[in-house]
């Protein structure tokens, strides 16, 4: 725990605003009044150059203040993480559109989000993007986007001819080109307004580009970033065991702060692509615990825990979401290994 200034509004922005409203936003979607005071507060700069307006805040603190977001309220939490990888992308570019975008973004004037993750899906490509009247143009189907309508801006991606991965910020909103889907009905975080996105020739300038590399090149750095646990893991589970009393909670709780604990040492590795296969284990970990604390919670609250307004079943809810997110191939594939060798070690006499 840390007492940086950021750590501390992100917990009076919980305590006040997001948990307090929880269940209601569940059912009936994230407000525009609570994305106005993410803004106010200063956390979508946490991790973002000084500057440009932001905090520069050490690792620890982005992620205790995700964890406390995703703790109290996680549909507003998924919506605001969105963010962060935009102003990153910037902070490291050196494109014309740094000087545009960075301070808006870093001091919380315009919220982004991001339509990347179908890069993943490669040699598949959901979205190519060509040359076109000194621009580029966009075409194909982004299966997910979250945010629409709480959004300012939106950084997309796609792959070149040349086997490139080019990103460009375009205004998040319904424009020749780009149509989105009726909002999704999920199990878990339709509140967070999600939808697909069908681009037919979306067109944005050269000055729009963030950043261009070869797709080997990118998808060098993007690897690392799914085998960490997700910190919203951490603040889910906490947010699950406060719901029980201690006898339950204390060796729950005990293991969480080993796993946690260990992850975050690994995170914070200098070099990002090494300890992966631990990494990934430890992830799983983090689902363990965060499924065993949440299961926890529903057995404690009986019958009430089937009842919509129940936190318990929300965070249960939550939980399901967070095994999925950010998921890729590898992690999918280590996390089914880990539950398949812990069948086969539980059935040894």
């Amino acid at each position: 725990m840390t007492s940086h200034v950021l750590v501390t509004r992100a917990r009076r922005l919980a305590d006040d605003l997001l948990a307090p409203h929880a269940e209601r936003v569940d059912q009936e979607g994230v407000p525009a009044s609570h994305i106005e005071a993410i803004k106010r507060s200063g956390l979508l700069g946490v991790s973002a150059p000084v500057a440009y307006g932001g905090s520069a805040a050490p690792a620890a603190v982005a992620r205790e203040t995700a964890e406390i977001l995703a703790g109290a309220c996680c549909s507003t939490w998924f919506v605001q993480t969105q963010h962060h990888t935009p102003v990153m992308t910037l902070a490291r570019s050196e494109l014309p559109v740094r000087e545009r975008l960075l301070g808006p973004l870093a001091r919380g004037e315009l919220m982004s989000g991001v339509a990347y993750a179908h890069l993943r899906a490669y040699p598949r490509i959901p979205v190519r993007v060509t040359r076109e009247r000194g621009g580029w143009r966009f075409d194909g189907t982004v299966p997910w986007y979250t945010g629409w309508g709480l959004n300012d801006v939106m950084l997309l991606a796609g792959v070149t001819d040349a086997d490139e991965a080019l990103f460009a910020f375009a205004e998040a909103r319904e424009q020749e080109g780009l149509r989105p889907s009726d909002p999704m009905r999920l199990a878990a975080l339709t509140a967070s307004r999600t939808v697909s996105l069908e681009l037919d020739g979306l067109w944005l300038p050269e000055e729009a580009v963030a950043l261009r590399a070869p797709y080997a090149e990118w998808a060098k750095t993007d690897r690392p970033k799914p085998t960490n646990a997700s910190p919203a893991v951490f603040g889910v589970a906490q947010a699950a065991l406060a719901l029980l009393d201690d006898d339950t909670s204390g060796p729950i709780r005990t293991r969480l702060y080993e796993v946690r604990k260990q992850a975050y040492a690994l995170a914070d590795q200098p070099v990002p692509h090494e300890h992966l296969a631990e990494r990934l284990a430890l992830r799983t970990q983090a689902y363990e615990v965060l499924m065993t604390a949440t299961t926890a919670a529903v057995v404690a609250g009986g019958g009430r825990s089937l009842s919509l307004t129940s936190k318990a079943q929300r965070l249960a809810r939550e939980a399901l979401f967070l095994l999925v997110q950010g998921q890729t191939a590898e992690s999918r594939r280590a996390h089914l290994k880990a539950l398949a060798d812990s069948a086969t070690q539980s059935d040894r006499p």
